[in-house]
């Protein structure tokens, strides 16, 4: 039977011919919490990156801006998935083609969105590789579906080991306790992200390195979580504000009983503020904050409240 994700994930941290890029250390930016107790709160949502997870570059990238990095991603890629014999001989590293298919189609997929007018295309990194995939069936490539699945499982694993290999990421400090408190207050957690088909799988292996993990049915209540990727539109989107409204109001969940923590000030949490929700800035990782002076005090994007470690929402939901 082929691996689930998961499964994929942890045979690959327990190989010890294979080297990940490690996040930076963590460095907070200077802010001052404001933690004055929040009342009313049922609900609280999170962004991933840069929230949950540290990530080197602070977001998840699809193509890095330094070309020595998507060379020694795309190079471990093609490598360990045997792309070599079925990729065009054209001169130049293996590579330096793949690079130029990968970004080719990137293209194609940011251009040929349909998103209403003001959204903001989603990228689907699975279906970008699974598309190289198919060409490189057509000459000839092959994979073990036994170990790997089917040709979506298969693209999935790829775009996982290709993102594993591109860019480092680690849990946030505290953040397996907080989501853990959080639940047991009785408190519905919901993951509100732009974010890809494996990034569960990055979060649980994150969390399970602080912790032993409990059942994801008591962590999460997981009919609210809403992915840009499931969407197909990220943030700013208005609509995927929209949506997730929508699933917390057939819990009876009105937007001001709902509390978002993230990082980004202008495209995520002044608009759910719009939408009339509770919002938290996270200003515990310099690569991920961003927030202007001028945006914390307007009255119009401010967050409800500030804080610099994940620890501190236990004591503003006490």
């Amino acid at each position: 039977m082929a691996q689930s994700l998961q499964e994929y994930a942890e045979w690959l941290a327990s190989r010890d011919d294979l080297i990940w890029p490690v996040a930076p250390e963590l460095v907070a930016p200077k802010a001052t919490p404001f933690l004055k107790p929040l009342n009313g709160i049922k609900a609280v949502t999170f962004s991933v990156y840069g929230t949950l997870l540290h990530i080197a570059d602070g977001c998840l990238l699809f193509d890095h801006g330094q070309q020595l990095r998507m060379q020694i991603a795309l190079d471990k890629t093609i490598k360990e998935f045997n792309m070599w014999n079925s990729m065009s001989r054209k001169p130049g590293a293996p590579w330096e083609y793949m690079l130029s298919q990968y970004r080719n189609l990137l293209e194609d997929q940011q251009i040929s969105s349909r998103t209403a007018k003001g959204e903001k295309p989603e990228i689907n990194s699975v279906e970008l590789w699974k598309q190289l995939i198919t060409r490189l069936q057509k000459n000839e490539y092959s994979f073990d579906e036994s170990f790997y699945g089917n040709l979506d499982d298969f693209s999935l694993k790829v775009a996982y080991f290709f993102h594993a290999s591109l860019q480092g990421i680690q849990p946030m400090p505290e953040a397996l306790a907080t989501l853990e408190e959080l639940s047991k207050r009785g408190k519905k957690i919901a993951l509100f992200a732009d974010a890809q088909p494996f990034t569960l799988v990055h979060l649980l292996r994150g969390l399970s390195l602080q912790g032993k993990l409990p059942p994801l049915s008591e962590l999460f209540t997981q009919e609210c979580f809403c992915f840009s990727y499931r969407e197909e539109v990220r943030k700013p989107s208005a609509s995927l504000y929209e949506r997730l409204l929508e699933r917390f109001e057939q819990s009876g969940i009105a937007p001001e009983e709902i509390l978002h923590v993230g990082t980004r000030i202008e495209d995520d949490l002044a608009i759910a503020r719009r939408f009339g929700m509770k919002t938290i800035l996270f200003a515990g990782d310099s690569l991920s904050v961003h927030a202007s002076k001028a945006q914390v005090r307007n009255s119009d994007t401010k967050p409800d409240r500030l804080i610099t470690s994940l620890g501190q929402l236990t004591e503003i939901l006490d």
